[in-house]
């Protein structure tokens, strides 16, 4: 029979930190931490099979989850001797959620369970103190009518700050026992009003609703949205995990906590983290109340006089570093820590791995490394590729001015630019026109998630370094600045007040996530240098992997800066992407529009010697490393002019009539461009094409070689290839043209001519076509488009929604289809091999910096991946992981 109930405490637990999946990530750690020994409030586990359960019967239990349930509570019972609805020795439990991955304030959780009229009298008897009790109660219905119930959480807050400014008060710990008497009242009295129900008083009835809302929040709409951020598949469920409730609101002698072993942030090796005095978990999180550091060295840091735990609460701040260094070294790895202290009693309520900043991850790899904590290959290991595109981008150059017009708290690092929004749905609004925008808000919550991933950057006004805004951000690499309490927003205006000054939707500013400034329009940004602990991890990586990677790169900037980022060569350099300025699009579209050769001929004349000193020097840029070059493939309408200013332009040029070339361009154009007159077609039905470009490409080696003194091997792709014909024709071309430049030049040039594999025929029949090529570059762009038979540029209509409907897990376009498009490479590896034992194969579409498609590269065996330069990072520490988890 399937077990719903895992239980745990007092030294003893029935799971333990492998059983993730079945127990999620919260309840496997509790778990661990029991079997630990640790301080952990006893409780227990609803499995995610349990989850997953619900949700394929119509939202209703396991049969036997009932009698699960009430034997766990007997357990804990039995270890507490506190029983739910107990008129003298009363059990409050805490209801919260844990999926296997963390997911932070995505769903949702309950506090202070199992509270009503009668009880929150026992609670006040028992705890001996009455306030705390009436502050727990109403607590209690505030969160359980917005999770359970579905009442807004502002209803509340508007009560709440009524009634405080009735009285004269600014924070909540100034209401009295009798004051949150009151507050309570008008709590109840609004939940029965907006839902016909007086509030729920059954302990049982309150239990079972909560179970229900935490299986229901991993189907929340910013659960969704952040499961699709962060591929979290839908089929993993969610746990619930109950614990018998301790309190940090009992005095100034309880407090309650978030703390990291290492600085998330910064990657350095200190306890860090806040707290608050008298206050429950919810508090620190939702930034209402400002955060007091743990440290008193932090304490220091941030040049704050309110006491540090270790200051006010010394032995219960001993215990908790002792805590901290023994999870952190059971684990390996930096954790995330929750927990309460109760009337001085430390009590752990989750570990688990924690987020950090692409900049920290490096660092705690490599010290990690040098600790002797972890292999040098685990510290490999532990970086997320795609994290590293944090680090790939501007900084803020310290030579520029600074307007600053705020400071808040250094929450995500970072800087980024961006037009004013204060909501999510202008954010994504903004974005989908193209604009960069920062996120400024009073505070983020979970339904913000889909802006935060919108905007360029997020700044709020309240909360502290564990905030949501500050966890999430980090988690997304975006630049954020929390906690700007000198800044005034107005939703209802639209306004930002900042020292004086106003700033309304649209203004732009810039945020200094890595200081917490806040700046007045746009600063010049600054490379990154990529030196220190990133320089060390790609040395490792380096020395790991097996596939080479190369960068997608046709100017010299984009070729310079992927040399910088480690390229070992160009992989695809597109020359169409060369003709389009100036005057070299007017002698191209000369040479398109030509209704002779000889015309043809005399428009590439002019684009010879511009497409030679392109390739010379991207060659002396890539210094003796391979680069391949594709010759001309794009349809021409894309070269074609199309204003009657332009056309007049060519036509001058051309000296012919404008309307002659009007009808000229009528006659080229196409229906099915894509599918059209472009690729080795072109080559063929215009031989003079693909002869410059050869002759540019081999006169270029020659000089480069000449310059640099190191030999240069070019490869020639001739693209759309499908009949091995096609290839046989172009590459009769290349060869006698080199044949030629070698004749002129006395030099002898070495060279590779292959073809990109983009068509399902030609992966068919890729042992016929390697017959001729001599080297195979899979361009999954446009295999992607002619397997699915689907315009990438027009899948943006659909493929979202096919996403949500569960058709595909992911766009195909940007990771790789491994069961179709996939198998097409797969064989056409096999086939090409089996013709040319030694054949060089590659892969260039955007698929090549994608950490997953690059796995799939690794387990097929191509030769090299080639990706755009600012991925080029990413590729070389997926291509070391991808050989560590193939070996």
């Amino acid at each position: 029979m399937t077990k719903w109930v895992y239980t745990f405490g007092d030294g003893a637990a029935e799971g333990q930190a492998g059983d993730k999946n079945l127990l999620g990530g919260k309840g496997a750690n509790l778990a661990e931490m029991c079997r630990l020994g640790l301080p952990v409030p006893p409780g227990f586990t609803i499995t995610t099979e349990a989850c997953n359960w619900f949700y394929a019967n119509g939202r209703a239990y396991p049969e036997a989850l009932s009698a699960e349930v009430s034997l766990a509570l007997d357990h804990i019972a039995g270890l507490t001797g506190r029983k739910l609805g107990d008129p003298v020795r009363l059990l409050l439990v805490s209801v919260r959620s844990g999926a296997r991955a963390s997911m932070p304030g995505m769903m949702d959780t309950v506090l202070n369970l199992g509270l009503n009229d009668r009880t929150v009298e026992v609670l006040a008897a028992d705890s001996g103190d009455a306030r705390f009790a009436y502050d727990s109660y109403r607590r209690f219905i505030q969160m359980f009518s917005n999770v359970v119930l579905g009442v807004d959480h502002e209803v509340f807050e508007e009560i709440l700050e009524d009634e405080k400014a009735q009285r004269g008060f600014e924070l909540d710990t100034e209401l009295s026992a009798d004051d949150w008497r009151a507050v309570i009242g008008l709590y109840k009295a609004k939940v029965e009003e907006e839902l016909g129900n007086p509030f729920p008083q059954d302990p049982q009835e309150q239990l079972w609703g909560a179970i229900g809302a935490v299986f229901s929040s991993w189907m929340n709409a910013r659960a969704v949205t952040y499961r699709r951020l962060h591929d979290i598949p839908e089929g993993w469920g969610t746990a619930v995990n109950i614990q018998a409730m301790v309190f940090g609101n009992m005095g100034d002698t309880s407090a309650t906590g978030v703390a990291f072993t290492r600085n998330p942030s910064t990657g350095q090796r200190a306890l860090y983290g806040e707290f608050l005095v008298n206050a429950q978990g919810e508090d620190v999180v939702a930034g209402i109340r400002t955060p007091q550091n743990i440290t008193e060295a932090a304490r220091i840091d941030a040049g704050s006089d309110r006491p540090s735990l270790e200051k006010i609460m010394p032995e219960a701040f001993a215990s908790f570093v002792e805590i901290s260094d023994r999870l952190e070294k059971h684990y390996r790895d930096m954790q995330d820590l929750e927990f309460t202290i109760e009337r001085g009693k430390l009590w752990m309520l989750q570990t688990r791995s924690g987020k950090r900043t692409a900049k920290a991850a490096l660092k705690m790899a490599v010290d990690m490394a040098a600790e002797g904590l972890i292999s040098r290959e685990e510290a490999v290991g532990r970086i997320d590729p795609a994290s590293l595109d944090q680090l790939l981008h501007p900084t803020i150059d310290p030579k520029a001015p600074r307007d600053i017009v705020a400071v808040g708290l250094p929450a995500s690092p970072g800087a980024a630019t961006g037009e004013i929004v204060f909501s999510s749905h202008d954010a994504e609004e903004m974005k989908a026109l193209g604009k960069k925008v920062i996120l400024v808000r009073i505070e983020t919550s979970p339904e913000d998630i889909h802006g935060m991933h919108a905007a360029e950057g997020i700044l709020t006004t309240r909360g502290g370094m564990t905030s949501h805004a500050a966890v999430v951000a980090r988690g997304m690499g975006k630049p954020c600045v929390s906690g700007a309490g000198s800044l005034r927003v107005d939703y209802r205006s639209g306004t930002l007040m900042a020292m004086g000054s106003t700033f309304r939707k649209g203004d732009v500013i810039t945020i200094d996530g890595s200081n917490g400034q806040v700046l007045k329009g746009a600063v010049p940004m600054l490379q990154p240098e990529l030196s220190g602990d990133f320089a060390a991890v790609m040395e490792w990586a380096d020395a790991i992997r097996r596939m080479n990677v190369r960068t997608n790169a046709e100017t010299p900037a984009d070729a310079r800066m992927a040399r910088s980022f480690g390229a070992e060569g160009i992989g695809l350099c597109r020359t169409e992407h060369m003709f389009f300025d100036g005057e070299r699009i007017v002698a191209m579209r000369e040479m398109i529009l030509a209704d002779t050769e000889q015309g043809r001929r005399s428009a590439l004349d002019k684009l010879l010697p511009m497409q030679r000193s392109d390739f010379v020097e991207l060659f002396e840029i890539m210094a003796g490393l391979p680069v391949t070059i594709r010759l001309l493939d794009p349809p021409l309408h894309e070269f074609l002019p199309k204003s009657d200013e332009e056309i007049e332009e060519v036509a001058a040029v051309m000296a012919v009539s404008a309307d002659k070339l009007r009808q000229r361009t009528e006659a080229l154009h196409e229906f099915n461009p894509m599918l059209g007159h472009r690729g080795c077609r072109l080559a063929i039905s215009y031989p003079e094409i693909a002869e410059m470009q050869a002759r540019a490409i081999f006169e270029a080696a020659v000089e480069a070689g000449r310059r640099t003194g190191k030999p240069v091997v070019p490869e020639v792709m001739v693209p759309l290839v499908g009949l091995k014909k096609e290839l046989d024709f172009v590459k009769a071309r290349i060869d006698a043209v080199a044949a030629a430049v070698m004749k002129e030049s006395g030099e002898t040039i070495d060279y590779l001519t292959g073809t990109m594999i983009e068509l399902p025929r030609a992966a068919v029949r890729a042992h016929v076509i390697a017959e001729t090529a001599e080297f195979f570059s899979f361009g999954t762009n446009d295999l992607t488009q002619t397997a699915f038979g689907i315009s990438r540029d027009d899948a943006a209509s659909f493929l979202e929604t096919y996403r949500q409907k569960g058709i595909v897990d992911q766009d195909p376009f940007v990771s790789l289809d491994l069961d179709g498009v996939g198998e097409l490479v797969k064989l056409a590896a096999e086939k090409g091999r089996a013709t040319r034992p030694g054949i060089k194969l590659g892969i260039c579409g955007e698929h090549g910096g994608d950490p997953a498609s690059i796995r799939f590269c690794e387990q097929v065996g191509l030769d090299y991946v080639s990706c755009s330069p600012y991925r080029v990072p990413i590729a070389r520490l997926a291509a070391a992981q991808a050989a560590v988890k193939n070996g």
